[in-house]
C-alpha cells in the first residue's frame, strides 16, 4: 500500500512542476442530485490531464544515471504526454510506445514535445511489448503508466488538494483505468478522512480493473474503441500495487455506457463551459444517469480534457443534454 506519507512527500517533490487545479462548484448538477457537487478540473492541468503528477514524481525519483539512459513508457495517450513533458523539462531523452487505438490528437501532442513515438499493435499490452524490448536491448529506463508506487503517490496529490479544499466532502468520484489515479486518490482521501466514500467509474466496454475486481484477481480484457479511450488498457496479470489498493480502498465501481459518457461530455461543454474527454466525463455521466445518489458534498474528478476537437464538436452537436440549467 502506498502511504499517506509517501503522497505528502510527492506533493512536496512536484511543487513547481504540476499546477494546483481548481475545485469548481456545479450549481446545475447540485440541483439535479439535491446535494452540493464540485468539479475537480484536472483537465486544466499543464498537459491537460492528471497524469503529469505521477509522471513527474516518478521521473524526479530517478537518479541522473537512470535518466541518462533514456526514458520509455507505454500509454493510452495522457501518460505519454505527461512523461514527454516532464522528460523535456529535465533534459531526458524519451520514447513513448502507443497502440493504434490512441487518438491522433494525443499522438501529435506527444510528438510536439520532442518524444520518439512508436505505434505498436492495437492494445496497450502490444505497446508494452515494445517497451520491454527497448529496456532489454537499449537499457532504457521504464516509467510505468500506473502500477508503480511513485506514480500512485504522484496521482494521490490530487486527493490531498480535494480534502484540503473541501474537508466536508462525503463522496469522491474518480475515473478508473489501471488504477493509479483511483488508488492514489483513495489512499490520500481515506488517509485524511476515512469515512469519505471513493467510487471508481469506468466504461462498460473493456474496463479491465472493474472486471478484475469482480473476478478477484487481475485478468485480461479485450481493449476496444470507446469514448473513454484513456480508461482503456489492461492492468497487468502481475499487477503489484493498484489491484490490491483498489480492492481495499474503493467503496464501489460504476460502469457507464457510451451514450451516458457522451451526455457527460456534452453537459460539461454546454452547461459547465468545460471541454473534457470521455474519461474525464464519467463522473458527470454517473450523476446525470442517476447511477449515483450522493448524500452530501460530492467531488467529481474531471481527469482530462485532451479530446480531438472534431470528435468533441460532433458529440456536442448530436448528443442530448441530460439536465438543463
Amino acid at each position: 500500500m502506498v502511504t499517506l506519507a509517501e503522497i505528502e512527500a510527492a506533493q512536496r517533490r512536484i511543487a513547481g512542476y504540476a499546477i494546483r487545479t481548481p475545485l469548481q462548484p456545479s450549481p446545475v448538477l447540485s440541483r439535479h442530485v439535491s446535494a452540493p457537487v464540485y468539479l475537480k478540473l484536472e483537465s486544466r492541468q499543464t498537459t491537460g490531464s492528471f497524469k503529469l503528477r505521477g509522471a513527474t514524481n516518478a521521473i524526479l525519483a530517478l537518479d541522473q544515471e537512470a535518466r541518462s539512459r533514456g526514458l520509455v513508457t507505454a500509454s493510452t495517450g495522457n501518460h505519454g504526454r505527461a512523461v514527454a513533458h516532464a522528460a523535456k523539462a529535465l533534459g531526458a531523452r524519451v520514447t513513448i510506445c502507443l497502440s493504434a487505438l490512441v487518438p491522433r490528437n494525443k499522438v501529435e501532442a506527444i510528438r510536439n514535445l520532442g518524444a520518439d513515438v512508436r505505434i505498436v499493435g492495437r492494445s496497450q499490452d502490444d505497446a508494452m511489448d515494445e517497451v520491454e524490448r527497448l529496456v532489454r536491448a537499449e537499457g532504457m529506463c521504464f516509467v510505468p503508466p500506473f502500477d508503480d508506487a511513485d506514480i500512485i503517490a504522484g496521482q494521490g496529490t490530487l486527493g490531498l488538494e480535494v480534502i484540503h479544499d473541501l474537508p466536508q466532502a462525503t463522496m469522491v468520484l474518480v475515473p478508473l483505468s489501471g488504477g493509479g489515479l483511483a488508488a492514489g486518490v483513495a489512499a490520500a482521501i481515506k488517509g485524511r478522512c476515512p469515512t469519505v466514500k471513493v467510487i471508481g467509474l469506468s466504461m462498460e466496454r473493456g474496463a479491465a480493473m472493474a472486471a478484475s475486481l469482480v473476478a478477484g484477481a487481475p485478468i485480461e480484457v479485450q481493449e476496444v474503441e470507446t469514448l473513454a479511450d484513456s480508461l482503456g488498457g489492461g492492468i497487468g496479470l502481475g499487477n503489484r500495487h493498484t489491484f490490491s489498493m483498489c480492492k481495499e480502498l474503493l467503496d464501489d465501481v460504476i460502469l457507464l455506457s457510451e451514450t451516458e459518457i457522451a451526455a457527460g461530455i456534452r453537459h460539461a461543454a454546454t452547461i459547465e463551459g468545460e471541454v473534457i474527454e470521455g474519461a474525464g466525463a464519467v463522473g458527470i455521466a454517473a450523476l446525470l444517469a442517476g447511477k449515483i445518489r450522493p448524500g452530501g458534498p460530492t467531488v467529481v474528478i474531471v481527469s482530462g480534457g485532451n479530446i480531438d476537437p472534431a470528435a468533441h464538436r460532433q458529440i456536442v452537436e448530436t448528443t442530448e443534454v441530460g439536465v438543463m440549467p
